[in-house]
């Protein structure tokens, strides 16, 4: 990023990091400010939302909307895509979950946000819906942000390396502290894992 001389999408950057930051302080004060439990709506997909859901995509909103760097959102919390205001319009397009996993969040689990971001479609004066249903080749940067023991950032931009960051909370920033994240050349660990809970739910090649 130092590299694109791109004011805007380092804005959009800090935007993002801004909302991570608020949505950690959530998370961690959920008991507390008794943020368990349903919201009592619905989302996009069908799934019934928390209440920390419903928040954490407020903060979302609002830190991407006053970036004065975007164009169009779409999160999963919302029916339709959130146009912003001609006045605060940027050039960039961000998809997003605020809160995935939020159904593990009562019982005291990891959870995360998803972003992707694309670029408004040049000659166009507001962006739509269209400029997110691209390829991932046109994606600009991608990336999420797991709530745990610690806060960790992981994206990478566009021809890039994927890097890591983590949330010192002693100084409030994200810190540089895995570099070209890859995975073992070897494969690594070779691990089954499945919810066999669902196997009467399983095709039959898969349960044979």
């Amino acid at each position: 990023m130092k590299q694109s001389r791109d004011t805007d999408l380092v804005i959009l950057m800090n935007a993002l990091a801004t909302s991570f930051k608020i949505i950690t302080t959530a998370v961690n004060r959920a008991g507390v400010a008794k943020l368990y439990g349903l919201a009592g709506e619905v989302n996009s997909t069908g799934d019934d939302q928390k209440k920390l859901d419903v928040m954490s995509n407020d903060m979302m909103i609002n830190a991407l909307v006053n970036s004065g760097v975007c164009s169009v959102l779409v999160s999963e919390e919302n029916e339709d895509p959130i146009v912003v205001p001609e006045d605060k319009a940027g050039k960039y397009c961000v998809a997003f979950d605020p809160l995935d996993g939020s159904s593990n969040i009562d019982c005291n689990v990891s959870v995360g946000t998803i972003f992707s971001v694309y670029e408004r479609s040049p000659g166009t004066k507001q962006g739509s819906v269209d400029d997110l249903l691209k390829s991932g080749a046109h994606c600009i940067c991608a990336g999420y942000c797991v709530y745990s023991s610690a806060v960790e950032l992981v994206f990478t931009f566009r021809g890039g390396t994927v890097e890591g960051f983590c949330l010192d909370p002693t100084i409030g920033e994200f810190v540089h502290t895995r570099y070209n994240m890859r995975f073992p050349d070897d494969g690594g660990k070779r691990i089954y894992s499945a919810n066999e809970g669902n196997y009467n739910f399983w095709d039959k090649p898969i349960q044979d």
